[in-house]
């Protein structure tokens, strides 16, 4: 299979051009570890990212970043870690649960929208995603947004390349708004709660002034022998003092907390943004469910009633993350009716084997009116259906 790598944005556009006059189907990629994730390739040839390399702008007193789409995301951070600043949303790396090699790129993170616990504080990745520059299936560089945060009248292409999974362009470069690092992190730990009484203590928690940056519930045997639920706060230290205090006298009738710091906490809040407590046994299915909050409990028992499971919770309880047998439809059916017995939600499988991902939707299936919406902006980005064809939804 071909695969092109251009150096840079008119060298990316003139490849695009060229295959949508020929209709050759391209796999986007960036450091392609996420290759796993959506329905099985249905492409002649792949586009990749990573020779569009280096960072932009940098402007720390701005407190914006820009880098071309292959850059690593490691070398982003590393620049912002040294004026200590970071990416407000804390992107996940899920390496270890997909088991894929290669090194994350910072236009993948748009285009996956990848978001972790601190999404609950400071939003998603499309939250921060402040402009980008891309082509489209016509073979056209395209740019919308730029340095800073603004109103949007019309299409709004900078939120609409935000979680599209290259399904609509390539993304060349990217702009994402960051903040400081706080001077201190601290987690309060919950030992022995069941997932009922967790999610509870953490919707009083983040209902209270005492800013949470990180809520999330991990139940006995995952990542620890008993159920430990983890609420984390940053910022200065004397603050990180009183909070803490009125924190556990606000749950103290939940159990007696802990306090986690340094690299031990840093460590846990890393399994819990990678859900890395999940990648073994290797062949089982892993869902990525949304939820109410208050609902998550009641749809997981209602997912352990119909076949065996392993779960944890993020974001208070409304990200599920799951575990369960790959065999017959990987829980597709069970999960889904448990989803929409909630209320609300959505549920993506994130790994599973190609015929599993082949069999099921692995995103959440649209209804009718937004399955023709989702088609009509594919025709209007990638008229020739070149991009990830596929991936996301069959026939798009």
């Amino acid at each position: 299979m071909t695969t092109y790598a251009p150096a840079s944005e008119a060298e990316a556009a003139a490849i695009v051009a060229q295959a949508a006059g020929r209709s050759e189907r391209l796999r986007l990629v960036g450091g392609n570890t996420k290759a796993a994730l959506g329905r099985p390739p249905q492409d002649e040839a792949t586009l990749a990212s990573t020779g569009m390399t280096g960072i932009t702008l940098y402007e720390p007193a701005e407190m914006v970043v820009a880098a071309r789409a292959g850059t690593p995301l490691a070398e982003v951070e590393a620049l912002l870690a040294g004026r200590g600043q970071m990416l407000p949303f804390e992107p996940a790396d899920h390496r270890t649960l997909l088991a894929s090699t290669g090194a994350p790129t910072f236009g993948a993170v748009a285009a996956a929208n990848n978001s972790g616990p601190r999404r609950i504080n400071a939003g998603a990745a499309r939250d921060s995603l402040i402009g980008v520059r891309f082509v489209n299936g016509r073979g056209q560089p395209i740019k919308s947004g730029g340095r800073v945060m603004k109103n949007v009248t019309g299409l709004d292409l900078v939120k609409l390349m935000a979680g599209s999974w290259g399904t609509l362009g390539l993304l060349t470069e990217v702009t994402f708004k960051v903040l400081p690092v706080p001077e201190r992190v601290a987690t309060l730990v919950l030992p022995g709660l069941s997932d009922a009484a967790a999610v509870a203590a953490l919707s009083e928690a983040l209902g209270s002034p005492f800013e949470l940056t990180g809520a999330a519930h991990l139940p006995a045997g995952l990542a620890g022998s008993e159920a430990r639920t983890l609420l984390r706060i940053e910022g200065f230290s004397k603050s990180i003092d009183y909070r803490l205090g009125e924190l556990r006298r606000l749950l103290r009738r939940r159990g007696e907390a802990g306090i986690l710091e340094g690299e031990e906490g840093a460590a846990l809040w890393r399994t819990v943004r990678d859900a890395s407590c999940l990648a073994q046994p290797a062949g089982t299915a892993v869902w990525r469910i949304s939820t109410v909050p208050a609902c998550g409990p009641a749809v997981t028992a209602a997912v352990a009633q119909a076949r065996a499971a392993r779960w944890f919770y993020d974001w208070g309880g409304g990200l599920i993350w799951l575990a369960t047998d790959a065999s017959e439809d990987g829980g597709a059916a069970a999960i889904r009716a448990a989803v929409r017995a909630s209320g609300s939600g959505h549920a993506t499988l994130v790994r599973g084997p190609e015929t599993l991902r082949a069999a099921v939707p692995v995103f959440e299936p649209l209804p009718e009116a937004l399955m023709r919406m989702t088609a009509g902006i594919k025709a209007a980005h990638d008229p020739a259906g070149i991009f990830n064809p596929g991936r996301m939804y069959a026939g798009l």
